[in-house]
């Protein structure tokens, strides 16, 4: 990365924490300058220029989208920045893991969208409250080119009534929905210009239109969890050291991957997957590819 920094939000006021916890969402939070997250851009879109036809045992956008931090060097590199953990922090305390990390990408003038769901009817945690996704900007996220759209202080409710709709314009897994309409004049906008982080809790109902602007639309998703946190579902859960300590040994531990799609690496993501599909793939009527054991 270049030694050119932004003014960063070096930590959360406490402010700011009692307002994510009052709105179950919080943003804007700047914590890459523009040079800084104009490199990250580009050296992600060099690795898929590199690896999408590569002879890899999954499709790219698997590890695309799915555990992209087991596999990408780059991915856990800033997943364990200490300003976005810094942030993190006030919201789950000074011990942190990292749960998954996710590239959602929305192509310039395509109908893909993400439905309107909340995070932990499929994580196979409960309601838990000990969780908070980093969404961070990679180009710019607007109303036109499909930001995240946030229902306030929805994180209140209890997990409600999701359908899976597989729709092929729906990002997520299975094209999940919450079986709620959710008014327009309800949804927040979350624009985001490059280098800049929301915050949302896994129950606040939370989706993305279209991308309607001329650039693609790329953030990365990083789950943390504090130790608290347990996997009801699986038999096995596992999360990545991020900071401080985990008394709780709920999960087990991972360590960064050396190198892009090494051996190792692809053979952890590959236990990781096989281990987690029994939660993520729960109450599926139809195979979910994404989270599919092989």
């Amino acid at each position: 990365m270049s030694d050119q920094t932004a003014k960063h939000q070096s930590a959360l006021t406490q402010a700011q924490s009692a307002r994510y916890w009052e709105d179950g969402f919080l943003f804007p939070l700047s914590v890459f300058s523009e040079q800084e997250v104009s490199e990250i851009r580009a050296e992600f879109e060099e690795i898929e220029r590199d690896w999408r036809d590569a002879d890899l045992p999954l499709p790219f956008n698997t590890y695309n989208r799915v555990n992209a931090h087991l596999v990408m060097p780059m991915a856990a590199r800033i997943a364990l920045d200490a300003r976005v953990l810094d942030v993190v922090q006030g919201v789950l305390g000074p011990d942190i893991m990292i749960w998954s990390a996710e590239f959602f990408i929305k192509e310039p003038g395509t109908k893909h969208s993400v439905g309107m769901h909340q995070d932990l009817t499929y994580w196979g945690m409960g309601e838990t409250p000990d969780q908070v996704t980093a969404w961070i900007a990679l180009s710019p996220a607007t109303v036109e080119s499909g930001c995240m759209d946030f229902v306030r202080a929805s994180h209140k409710n209890p997990i409600l009534p999701h359908n899976d709709t597989y729709s092929e314009t729906n990002l997520l897994s299975r094209g999940q929905e919450i079986d709620v309409e959710v008014a327009e004049e309800d949804k927040t906008h979350i624009e985001l210009r490059p280098g800049q982080m929301s915050l949302h809790h896994g129950l606040t109902i939370h989706g993305s239109g279209p991308n309607q602007s001329d650039d693609r639309r790329i953030g990365l998703a990083i789950r943390y969890l504090n130790p608290n946190a347990r996997q009801l579902i699986a038999e096995r859960d596992y999360a990545m050291p991020a900071r401080g300590g985990d008394a709780q040994s709920n999960f087990l531990q991972v360590e960064p991957p050396k190198a892009l799609f090494s051996k190792e690496a692809l053979a952890l993501y590959e236990k990781v997957r096989q281990d987690q599909s029994k939660a993520l793939a729960q109450g599926a009527d139809n195979s979910v590819p994404l989270y599919a054991a092989t």
